[in-house]
């Protein structure tokens, strides 16, 4: 396997050694990153369900990319920022975000219902790319708030998170330039999962998608997105030199989206079958389950009640969701600006004037 791109963990379940990264965690945290990925995805299989049923309006599978995203997720310090995109549920399930808060946005119940102060999970973002410039623009932030640097004992970065596709964007490359010039302490976290709805990387770059970075004057590294501890591993080393105050780094998680973009594409229209398969025997839970299976860390008993707590988590998850309360319009108005200005006062009252007529007749 060349150096330059980073596994630890092969396909068949064994540890493999890296000149430049290691995983320092025990089996036990491996073991915690395995029930995490698996009530990831089960958490995603029951939301597309829903979506089918037509409790959902829409939405987008993580299935396949849930190394990339636990393992990220895990290297993040609770004073770090995450800015995520709208496919990141394994992210805000390691964060502590409740799942149905997750299901609200997509049910058109209500805005995402979460503290992001609190969490410093900052709310999905649907424009694709655009959301990177938010992210560097925090990190400047932290910076000129005195977060970052050697000197800091408690400092503070920011991750980010895009696919392949966003790299077409202008905003994402303006990010390149800023996060690059200002020294900004930014992680872009790139889920390289193969296909930009109907179109595939091949089409959109020419070279590896983190050897961009070098043109712009930041480290990029390409790493194995199905690898749970290689993706912790460099996402760790990438947030310490961010908050060390040595800049940006591109982080390309080689994964593949095994599910569809969203609930509205039907991936079998652009796509092999045995494509599919491939990527299949690279899945990213199984290889972890391999491991822990053959060091005696984890049993067949151990992996039944995963399945136990799986089943009553979607349980949860089904009744939560059709319980979710309908949306009140005249609350938007109040979610717009943390001191309502009194234009905005006007139009809810005007709304809820116009309301209430409708009532009364």
């Amino acid at each position: 396997m060349a150096a330059d791109f980073v596994q630890l963990l092969d396909p068949a379940g064994n540890r493999v050694d890296h000149p430049d990264f290691s995983y320092d965690g025990t089996d036990a945290d491996i073991a915690a990153s395995l029930r995490d990925m698996v009530l990831t995805r089960r958490f995603d299989a029951e939301a597309t369900a829903l979506q089918r049923k037509g409790e959902l309006g829409l939405w987008p599978p993580s299935l396949g990319q849930e190394a990339a995203q636990v393992g990220s997720a895990k290297a993040a310090r609770l004073t770090d920022q995450i800015v995520p995109s709208y496919r990141e549920h394994g992210v805000a399930w390691v964060r502590g975000i409740d799942p149905l808060a997750l299901l609200g946005a997509f049910r058109g119940s209500g805005m995402i219902d979460y503290d992001s102060r609190a969490s410093r999970f900052h709310l999905y973002s649907w424009v694709i790319g655009a959301h990177l410039l938010t992210a560097v623009g925090m990190g400047m932030a932290l910076q000129r708030d005195g977060l970052v640097g050697e000197d800091v004992a408690d400092g503070a970065a920011v991750i980010t998170y895009f696919g392949d596709g966003a790299t077409s964007q202008g905003d994402v490359n303006e990010a390149f330039v800023f996060a690059a010039s200002y020294g900004a302490p930014v992680v872009f976290f790139c889920q390289n999962n193969q296909w930009a709805i109907s179109e595939p990387i091949a089409l959109q770059s020419k070279i590896p998608l983190y050897r961009r970075a070098a043109g712009f004057g930041f480290p990029g590294v390409r790493v194995d997105g199905n690898d749970v501890l290689a993706c912790e591993a460099v996402a760790r080393w990438a947030l310490d030199r961010a908050r060390r105050g040595e800049g940006p780094t591109l982080i390309e998680a080689y994964t593949y989206r095994m599910g569809a973009h969203t609930t509205s594409d039907d991936p079998t229209k652009y796509r092999h079958n045995e494509e599919l398969d491939a990527w299949r025997a690279k899945d990213p839970i199984e290889r972890v389950k391999a491991y822990l299976l053959g060091s005696g860390a984890i049993d067949q008993r151990w992996l039944d009640e995963l399945a136990s707590e799986s089943d009553a988590f979607a349980e949860k998850l089904r009744a939560g969701c059709v319980a979710l309360p309908e949306p009140d319009l005249a609350e938007w108005w109040d979610r717009v600006y943390a001191e309502t200005p009194a234009a905005l006062l006007a139009q809810r009252d005007d709304y809820l004037a116009y309301r209430a007529s409708f009532e009364e007749a």
